[in-house]
């Protein structure tokens, strides 16, 4: 009795692992992620680093949300997602490549990185246009790229700092920082944050740009309320989603309409997340996917100091 449970358990953890899988990395994760870990050549990080610890570890399924949340504040950089990625047709697809990014860009070779960089910058050039006011946008923008990346970094170090087995000391969360600035700056960021107190004073400096426009009130309510899930999934959606509205500061979640008071986030939202990565956790396992272990970064790689 107890091994028939324990293959029912195994085979649970292996179909929901897979689905998680396929949903957040396409059909293809298997090739693709070989191609990535399995691939030969000079890297910018190693296992041990504390943006490769970041970027693997299941946290960045909650705090996933809570970059896109935080991002939709800025009224350009929302428009060009309302006007050119087609968020509520291809949720997914859009999620997909933005996990092929992170993945190149953090685990892979320098020249997968460098080419994946290159696409995006290409895609950037095309993304132009006007917002709700008139404003003129391009995704090119540095200092607009620059608020997407440092939205984007201090929500992975809050998701992971708050959800992960292993938070990173203080030493290693600049070191994290610093390190996610490496392909920020070849995608053309300006500058990036080397330290958790740079990052924390740039995004301060962006808040008087901030807004709640339309279109941000509906991608979160469609993020949050009406994503394209059968509704056996939703649940645990739906706590992986507590969880990141939870590592929004509490004036990100008033600009955004989302009546969750801090207490309410601590309390409830919070420990939500908790669960939710940790049954990502442990479907992720299930996989027992075999990834070759690459080569260190060599001589001449960009590099910033690493964790002990």
């Amino acid at each position: 009795m107890r091994e028939q449970v324990q293959r029912a358990s195994g085979g649970l953890q292996l179909r929901v692992g897979q689905a998680l899988r396929d949903k957040v990395a396409g059909d293809d994760a298997v090739e693709r992620a070989q191609r990535i870990w399995g691939a030969e050549g000079e890297r910018w990080f190693t296992p041990q680093d504390p943006v490769w610890r970041v970027h693997a570890d299941a946290a960045m399924f909650p705090a996933g949300v809570t970059a896109l949340l935080q991002q939709m504040l800025h009224p350009l950089a929302m428009a060009g997602v309302a006007g050119h990625s087609g968020y509520k047709g291809d949720m997914w697809g859009r999620l997909q490549r933005t996990s092929d990014y992170l993945a190149s860009t953090s685990f892979g070779t320098i020249e997968q990185a460098e080419l994946t960089i290159g696409k995006v910058r290409s895609i950037h050039e095309r993304v132009r246009g006007k917002d709700h006011k008139g404003r003129p946008y391009r995704a090119s923008d540095p200092h607009l790229l620059m608020w997407v990346h440092i939205a984007e970094i201090d929500s992975f170090l809050r998701g992971f700092q708050a959800y992960a087995k292993a938070p990173l000391t203080e030493q290693e969360a600049d070191t994290y920082v610093a390190q996610a600035g490496v392909s920020a700056k070849v995608l053309g960021v300006l500058d990036p944050p080397t330290t958790v107190a740079e990052l924390q004073e740039r995004l301060a400096s962006y808040r008087p740009e901030l807004e709640t426009t339309p279109a941000a009130i509906e991608a979160a309510r469609f993020l949050l309320l009406s994503p394209p899930l059968p509704w056996a999934a939703r649940p645990g959606y739906g706590a992986l989603a507590a969880g990141g509205v939870a590592l929004l500061p509490d004036w990100s979640r008033q600009m955004l309409g989302l009546p969750v008071p801090e207490v309410v986030a601590r309390w409830v939202a919070h420990p939500l997340g908790h669960v939710g990565t940790a049954t990502v956790r442990w479907a992720m396992a299930g996989l027992e996917q075999r990834r070759s272990t690459p080569v260190s970064p060599q001589a001449g790689a960009p590099h910033t100091e690493r964790a002990s």
